[in-house]
């Protein structure tokens, strides 16, 4: 007997399976797998009172849930920020009171007039820019210091972008050790640097150039405004080029595109959105500034922030403060305002360039 025989014979001993045992078997089965969902489903646990009530979050659409996850820090957000920018505006139309700080629940609108004029002996109102030119100097100050940051930010953003992943991370973090660091030490440490006796005034005898008043003058708050505010500049210019294909700038240059013309229309234009960012960083905080007026300023150099600190401190007026506050407020909000919209057309138009 040959292996094909036995194997044909084999198949044969098998009875066959005729339809209706395959459809028996099939609907046996199925009659197992309904039982067994339904005893799954009789001893699933019943439905919490949470969920009766609340709904389950299985229920929930995803972005909907994550709303109402967010819900306790917007309101904790609310409360800490908007609360008291709102009470500094109630203030600001509040009266003065007759001795002492405080405000006198009275609505007026002095605080405001006194910001542009002034009253003499007799009653008389003349028109006052004392305060107007201590709004001036901040902005000045403020401009200067936006600047002199952007400019020495952004070839060290483009330095840092061109460097490996490792090198990166390691000048980042070299970036953020100043703000390890109180901004009053920071500070007195610069007090140190421009003073009399300090390593500036050290070189310039050296030089014969003779000792300079560098410390408590204006020059002496513009250096510690910039910088304090430099990091703030270079961190998000260095975000946004962190991530430009330096490919481009061949692509350009092989298309016959001159330098200038390359940093222009191909790296300035990527960096953009960063630029408005890094302006919008260092001109709302420099406009408000407090600590560097005051200990490099020495006082010399009165800016909005110290005027305010004054007008609660020493003066008692706080309604005049808070006025002074609403303006700044109003200002910033105006800046940031701006500096998101520049900020989006730049992005747009990198996005569609590149």
């Amino acid at each position: 007997m040959t292996g094909n025989d036995s194997d044909s014979n084999t198949k044969s001993d098998k009875p066959p399976i005729d339809q209706k045992t395959a459809l028996d078997n099939t609907a046996t089965v199925t009659t197992a797998t309904v039982h067994t969902e339904s005893a799954a489903t009789a001893t699933a646990p019943t439905e919490s009172a949470w969920h009766r009530w609340f709904g389950s979050p299985h229920a929930v659409k995803p972005g909907l849930l994550h709303r109402a996850y967010a819900i306790p820090s917007i309101l904790i957000g609310l409360l800490f920020t908007l609360g008291p920018m709102c009470v500094i505006v109630a203030f600001s139309f509040m009266s003065r009171p007759d001795m002492g700080g405080g405000v006198k629940f009275q609505f007026a609108t002095d605080a405001y007039e006194k910001l542009l004029f002034r009253h003499d002996f007799f009653g008389n109102r003349f028109f006052d820019t004392r305060y107007l030119e201590v709004f001036g100097t901040s902005l000045w100050q403020a401009l200067l210091t936006t600047a002199v940051c952007v400019a020495l930010a952004f070839p060290i953003a483009l330095w840092m972008s061109m460097k490996s992943a490792k090198v990166q991370q390691i000048l980042v973090l070299l970036v953020t050790i100043p703000f390890w660091t109180n901004l009053l030490v920071r500070t007195y440490a610069w007090m140190l640097i421009l003073n009399e006796n300090g390593p500036i005034n050290w070189a310039a005898n050296l030089l014969g150039i003779g000792k300079q008043q560098l410390l408590y003058t204006s020059f002496a708050s513009v250096i510690g405004l910039i910088y304090t505010f430099l990091p703030f500049a270079i961190l998000p210019m260095y975000s946004a080029l962190s991530g430009f294909d330096f490919r481009l700038v061949e692509a350009a240059y092989d298309l016959g595109a001159h330098k200038l013309t390359v940093m222009r229309r191909v790296i300035l234009r990527a960096a953009m959105p960063g630029v408005m960012s890094g302006v919008a960083l260092c001109f709302i905080p420099a406009f408000g500034s407090y600590v560097q007026p005051v200990l490099l300023g020495g006082g010399r150099v009165l800016m909005v922030g110290n005027l305010i600190a004054s007008q609660f401190a020493e003066a008692r007026n706080w309604p005049f403060g808070a006025a002074l506050s609403t303006v700044i407020l109003a200002i910033t909000l105006l800046g940031a305002f701006l500096a998101t919209v520049l900020g989006g057309k730049a992005s747009r138009k990198a996005g569609m360039t590149l």
